[in-house]
């Protein structure tokens, strides 16, 4: 079932998520549902929160980008309760946008390396070095566990810029072609 993601200015997107464990109902269908509905939306990363679900449960897939990057063809994730325990001080720069922030990318700094800690959706301990744009993804979608948005690291600058289109989001002025809530 395809799920309404929730857009710029919903207060779903700015709550702390919660962990979970095994007895979280249902969880085999949101799973199910969000890789649909990020599927739907042409996403390559989905975060509960941004479905409504404040629990720290994130998604990714970025295979439909391995033409130019082979590395990202088997790159499919569940992460469940994710902790980055270690990176680098390393940085780059890399342009990003959001589901819940349909029309809008900008460049964002993200550490280049990062070591994440977390359960896969058999509730299975897992530990992975991610680099590059692996990192940049998954980095994304532990923000919004976090109750932040990309647009948070923007500088006032670039914020002062975007944020007439922040604002016809958070108005419902913008209708992406996916199924969306305000």
């Amino acid at each position: 079932m395809i799920l309404p993601i929730h857009l710029y200015g919903h207060s779903a997107l700015r709550q702390k998520a919660v962990e979970i464990n095994t007895d979280y109902p249902q969880l085999d269908k949101l799973i199910s549902d969000m890789f649909e509905t990020m599927y739907k939306a042409d996403g390559i990363g989905l975060a509960a929160p941004q479905v409504g679900k404040s629990i720290r449960l994130i998604i990714v897939d970025t295979s439909t980008l391995d033409h130019d990057n082979p590395e990202l063809k088997d790159f499919k994730r569940v992460i469940i309760n994710p902790k980055v325990s270690n990176n680098t001080n390393d940085t780059i720069i890399i342009e990003e946008g959001c589901l819940s922030i349909p029309g809008i990318r900008e460049n964002v700094q993200r550490y280049s390396d990062i070591k994440i800690d977390y359960y896969d959706e058999n509730f299975e301990k897992k530990s992975e070095n991610l680099t590059g744009f692996k990192a940049v993804v998954v980095q994304h979608e532990l923000d919004h566990l976090q109750g932040k948005l990309f647009t948070d690291k923007l500088s006032g600058l670039k914020k002062h810029f975007v944020n007439k289109s922040l604002n016809s989001i958070k108005k419902g002025k913008i209708s992406p072609f996916y199924k969306t809530i305000v």
